[in-house]
């Protein structure tokens, strides 16, 4: 990715496979989220659960790379404010499901 790409490359494993499916995107717009999902990825609500765990540790791993940040104390920071947020939410969702 270059410094002046708005979007990130697409993994090798991903644009290898024909089957292949975009199921999250996620931007940061000024101080705010903004997120296009395929919420019918999965019959079950359960398996974002799995996603989200797997998404925090490829996030820890990259810390890890980046900067040598302790993969466990990242996922440390990141359940402790995965678990704030849930209970608190600083915002909540605004926009609707686009087709």
């Amino acid at each position: 990715m270059s410094s002046q790409s708005r979007e990130l490359v697409i993994p090798p494993g991903a644009s290898a496979s024909a089957s292949s499916v975009e199921i999250l995107r996620a931007w940061q717009v000024n101080d705010s989220l903004h997120v296009s999902l395929k919420s019918d990825a999965w019959k079950e609500a359960n398996a974002w659960g799995l996603v989200l765990a797997d998404i925090a540790r490829h996030v820890a791993d990259a810390l890890r790379q980046t900067s040598g940040i302790n993969v466990d104390d990242t996922l440390d920071e990141i359940r402790y404010m995965f678990n704030a947020e849930l209970l608190n939410p600083t915002d909540e969702p605004t926009g609707g499901f686009i087709q």
